[in-house]
């Protein structure tokens, strides 16, 4: 994995094909490759490392009118120029670009292809060779694609170029995203519709285990068996200007700003003309239903979950579990009659929740998915969707998804508390406005905030994040911003859970972070902080107004205290993004991660 841009059509290919992987530079990846077909054959160039490294590569003389691109992240095979996407078959005459994991590369290799000698560490490399053998068999392209896509375990979205064949890319899909683009006169191939919205945005939707064949003047999509399948073309809902930097020195340091817009446009889309929620009545009739939640996510959508199960226990009176999507896949709890499951995800394509997706459809329960992506995969196979309106999130290290996913998650169980009868004392809406207020108070902080991340965390090798009831759940998240871009190592604990062992590794000067928002346990969080700075603990409180003490290094605007989450992660996101700045880290594109994890 990770990203893929593919294009047939009049124009040259070499310009869309390395525009296309900088607009998916953001998902992360660790080498890049393309691959251009012209009547002088196939011009291969890889490089490990970035597209401006790709740029320097590629031989600006050549001119073709159809190729392939890919950002790879490594999955089989260190990060390398051999190992690097495209890929080429013994003879070089297939060429071929692939996202996702090849489960059973290994069986294919020995059963097939003892014979051939393989250049790559990659499972994509066993894809290529094996079509080349099935064209040896048959003599035919199409024939000898819809042979090896048949043999596949696991996920790939994939994109091949028959050198003999200047007038169709060959692309397949499982479990891993990917779209064709339609144009006037040329198509064109993503696995992000963002790749390629500087040319079109009429995507045609690709389901698992299809092929398409893709021409410049048309797509057809088959099924494995060559039934040829009818599919009107949807209009992708990005905005390509909110995929730039402007004036920003970085992704991140955008996307924390625009918090405070994206809880108003939340609100905007969720609010009728009498001020009142406006949700899906299927979605709420579900809710209602379900004897009990069932939140499934990964990462930041996890702990965006964990505050979602606060909200809805508390005011649906609805039982909620939180699940890891990897872990739930594999070790199913006991469900209850009759589940709700809610998957959480920024991309909306996120392979361990999509594996549990697919398990409880075919046992017929139903599924409300929150996503940042309109028409993502998960949106599309789930019963139900609910738009986070966060806009394109292009750094790594998510930040407006998480507190867009609080906020909808807020909204739910607001509106299922009234759907049930239940009698709220705070007007949902106004009290998410006063966040949004909030929000642009604390980003005029940035100055403050970088003193304490200089202060605090400029020289540490690692840091602790405390917190009691949903200031713990913030703790994880903040915990999880810090490692993620600045490789500091950062746990978020509960406040009492700190003293049953971990306490052990506070030794003279440890950075250690204390959240203090919830008036029940103020002073139970406040004690906590007594004893890590007994045992020489550098100690940072950050209390709400109403709350604070003389000591407190940072005091947060009041917000409803349900809702402080909204406003305590804002702090510890600009925390950690000055620290990776004074690092010199790559705030955006953090080593070892992508945007949009697309294998399980």
């Amino acid at each position: 994995m990770c990203g893929i841009v593919g294009y047939i059509g009049q124009n040259d290919t070499k310009e869309i094909l390395l525009n296309g992987l900088e607009k998916l530079e953001y998902r992360g990846y660790d080498s890049a490759g393309i691959a251009m077909l012209n009547d002088n054959g196939m011009n291969l160039f890889k490089v490990k490392g970035r597209i401006a490294a790709l740029r320097d590569r590629v031989d600006n003389s050549i001119s073709a009118t159809m190729g392939i691109g890919h950002t790879r992240w490594a999955t089989h095979g260190v990060p390398s120029e051999g190992n690097a996407h495209p890929h080429q078959s013994a003879s070089e005459r297939f060429t071929l670009v692939h996202n996702g994991v090849i489960e059973n590369y290994q069986d294919l290799k020995k059963e097939y292809l003892s014979d051939v000698t393989f250049v790559s560490e990659t499972d994509t490399e066993v894809v290529v060779q094996l079509i080349e053998k099935f064209f040896e068999k048959h003599q035919d392209t199409v024939e000898a694609f819809r042979q090896t896509i048949s043999l596949l375990k696991g996920s790939y979205a994939i994109g091949m170029i028959d050198a003999k064949d200047q007038d169709t890319l060959y692309v397949a899909k499982n479990k891993s995203p990917l779209l064709v683009g339609l144009g006037q006169g040329f198509n064109v191939v993503a696995s992000d519709a963002m790749a390629t919205l500087k040319v079109t945005d009429q995507y045609l939707e690709i389901f698992d285990q299809e092929i398409v064949l893709v021409n410049r003047s048309f797509v057809e999509v088959q099924k494995l068996n060559g039934t040829v399948v009818d599919r009107k073309p949807y209009t992708a809902q990005i905005d390509s200007s909110d995929i730039e930097k402007g004036t920003y020195p970085h992704f991140m340091l955008k996307e924390i700003d625009e918090q405070p817009f994206v809880m108003r446009k939340i609100i905007q889309e969720y609010q009728d003309e009498n001020n009142q929620i406006k949700l899906d009545q299927d979605v709420r009739e579900a809710m209602k239903a379900c004897d009990r939640v069932y939140i499934v996510a990964c990462g930041t959508s996890y702990h965006a979950g964990l505050v979602g199960k606060e909200f809805i226990e508390k005011l649906a009176k609805v039982p909620v579990e939180v699940h890891v999507a990897s872990e739930f896949s594999y070790n199913m709890p006991l469900l209850s009659e009759k589940p709700l499951f809610v998957f959480i995800s920024q991309s909306g394509e996120t392979a361990d929740s999509r594996a549990v997706l697919v398990k409880i459809k075919e046992m017929g329960y139903p599924a409300l998915t929150i996503t940042n992506v309109p028409g993502s995969t998960l949106s599309r196979e789930a019963d139900y969707t609910l738009n986070l309106y966060a806009g394109p999130e292009i750094a790594v290290a998510s930040t407006k998804a998480y507190t867009a996913q609080i906020a909808v998650l807020a909204i739910l169980a607001v509106d299922t508390a009234q759907a049930k009868g239940i009698e709220l004392d705070f007007d949902p809406l106004q009290e998410l406005a006063i966040v949004a207020n909030a929000m642009e108070v604390l980003t005029d902080q940035k100055e403050a905030i970088e003193d304490l991340a200089r202060n605090y965390l400029e020289t540490t090798r690692n840091a602790f994040f405390i917190g009691r009831s949903s200031d713990y759940y913030v703790c994880l998240e903040g915990a999880l911003k810090l490692k993620e871009i600045s490789y500091i190592q950062a746990e978020g604990f509960a406040g009492g859970e700190l003293k049953h062992g971990t306490i052990a590794l506070i030794e003279e000067g440890t950075p250690v972070i204390a959240l203090a928002t919830q008036t029940d346990v103020n002073y139970a969080i406040r004690s906590n902080v007594q004893e890590v700075a007994a045992r020489g603990a550098n100690a940072m409180v950050i209390s709400m107004k109403g709350l604070e003490q003389d000591s407190d290094a940072f005091v947060l605007p009041h917000v409803h205290e349900l809702l402080t989450p909204l406003a305590t992660v804002v702090p510890l996101q600009l925390l950690a993004y000055y620290a990776a700045l004074h690092r010199d880290c790559d705030v955006d594109k953090p080593r070892n991660l992508a945007k949009s994890v697309t294998v399980e």
